[in-house]
Order: C-alpha cells, then structure tokens, then sequence
C-alpha cells in the first residue's frame, strides 16, 4: 500500500539534554489514521518537529508524498494541516482577521469554509481568541488545519484540552476528513481512548524509540493480556511473551495470539487488551525488565 508518509531511522540528539529520537521507523499510508503513542516527554512532538522541519533531524530520512521535503517546498506544505497542543494563532487577532490572514498564506484557503466551521463548533467570529477557553482555541486551530483543503492533517495532542462530547465531535470531524481516500491523520495523542474509536495504526514511542507499530484490528482481535500468578509466569515460554509487568500479587503478559495462549495455557485467565494496557506494559518493558528465563528461581 502506498504511504502518505514515511520515516526511516531518523535520529536527534540534544547536546544539553540526555534525550534522544533514535533511528525512529514508521509509515502511514493514504485513507488511514496513525495514532502516535507515548508518555509525556516520549518524543512525539519531537518527531512531529522533523517530519515538517521545524527540527533538524541528525540523520534518516522522511518522505511526504513520496518524496523528501525541503525548506522551499510551499506547493507541499499547502497539502499538510498542523495543530499543536497550545496557542495555535496569536491571541488579540479575531478568527475573521486570522481568516484573512490564512487566505493570503495558503492558494487553497477556503473562508466559505472557515465560517462554516466556525459555526458548526460555536465560535464567535468577531471576538478575540484572547477570550476563548482553551477547548475553543484548539476547534479553532481544528478548523484552520481543515479550511486550506490538506491531505494530511498532523495533529499534537489536539483533542486534549477538549471536553468528552466536544472530543467526540471533534473524531467524526476527522473520521470524515480521512473518507477520501487520499487523506490521512497522524494523531499524536496519550488520550488512548480516542485512538480506539478511529486510528486504524498504533506506533508506540519510549524515550525516543519506537518500540511497536501495529493495526489496531490486530490489538484488537490478536493481541491480548494474560492475568499471571508468579508460579504460570515462571512456566511460560518467552517466545509467547511481548511484555510483561508485576501488579501486587500478579503478572500482566502481553501476547500478541490471545487464543493461542488461552489453548497453550488453560489454567491462566486471558483478557482483552486497551491500547492504554499496551502502552504501560511496553513501557515497562522497555525500561528493562528481567527476562522470563532470568526470574526462574527467584521472587519476581
């Protein structure tokens, strides 16, 4: 399948900081949403900042619509949509001056658009975003994203300052925009719920690795949790293990074949798993946790 968007082994370090973006891979391919998971401080932002060259990556290469974009590149950038978790747009312009303002920036703008957004997410076109909540400003940075006509919207963290029924607003706005078949969204986001109601690919990011990328059917249908006392833990076969954690008295094992481990393993409960459960057991994991191998014999 043909990709909107492409990384390979892109790589930052940061000569005051001990973080680092290490050889980060993924591809997001046309008609599809990427949900970009990871804890504050993970690298998401980071990434986003070299894939629109607002970070100058040490290495790798990053590719949108099939080719790699440069500084003058404008024809490509009026194809991509971006919203930051933050001020967007500076705080005395109304929305009709930032209208004005869009449509000398972008060919595409669209203030037919604009004002029809505006509309549909209750925001007063004269007054001034100085005065908006921060669940406005961040509709209204929605709204500027989707006014230019992009192909790619790159959203950071945009539904955090929404509300729950703002927020599901919000994802049929974007499940609409990715019906056309040449629209995608990479959503970096750590509120995982909304991941589970319209990504269609989870790449997980840790301290600046990317240490999973999967579909979501295959979470969904494949992936699963076995619920684990210390004496089934130390009996498993760590090829059947992606993670793992200790919880009290019990052991949390990622698989990623629930009902092949449900038949290996009849005396152990298996659950579905939450793309939240996911994150927290490949963060553990990838902290260094002992082996399966390692805590035979041993209290884990």
């Amino acid at each position: 399948m043909e990709n909107i968007l492409e990384l390979q082994q892109v790589s930052k370090t940061f000569p005051r900081s001990d973080f680092a973006l290490d050889n980060v891979s993924f591809a997001l391919p046309y008609g599809a949403v990427l949900g970009f998971v990871g804890e504050n401080g993970a690298g998401k932002t980071t990434t986003i900042g070299c894939i629109l060259n607002t970070v100058n990556r040490d290495s790798g290469t990053v590719k949108l619509f099939g080719r790699e974009m440069l500084d003058g590149d404008t024809d490509m950038r009026e194809k991509i949509g971006v919203v930051y978790d933050g001020n967007n747009f500076p705080v005395y312009w109304t929305p009709r001056q930032l209208s004005k303002i869009m449509g000398g920036l972008y060919k595409n703008w669209d203030a037919v658009l604009f004002e029809k957004y505006l509309d549909t997410f209750s925001l007063p076109a004269k007054q001034k975003i100085r005065h908006y909540s921060r669940g406005m400003t961040m509709k209204l940075a929605i709204a500027a994203a989707l006014s230019h006509h992009p192909q790619l919207l790159i959203l950071d963290e945009a539904t955090s300052g929404l509300d729950p029924v703002v927020r599901d607003d919000m994802l049929e706005v974007f499940l609409d925009f990715v019906q056309e078949e040449d629209h995608s969204i990479l959503l970096s986001s750590h509120i995982t719920s909304d991941l589970e109601k319209i990504a269609d690919y989870i790449s997980f990011i840790h301290h600046g690795k990317i240490i999973m990328t999967v579909s979501k059917n295959d979470l969904s249908y494949h992936f699963a949790v076995m619920r684990c006392r210390e004496s089934q833990f130390c009996a498993l076969d760590p090829e059947d293990i992606v993670a793992w954690r200790k919880r009290d008295l019990q052991i949390d094992v990622l698989v990623s074949d629930g009902r092949a481990a449900q038949r290996k393993y009849r005396d152990v409960v298996v659950d579905h798993v939450s793309i939240e459960e996911v994150m927290l057991l490949l963060c553990t994991r990838a902290h260094g946790g002992k082996s399966v191998n390692d805590t035979k014999g041993e209290r884990v």
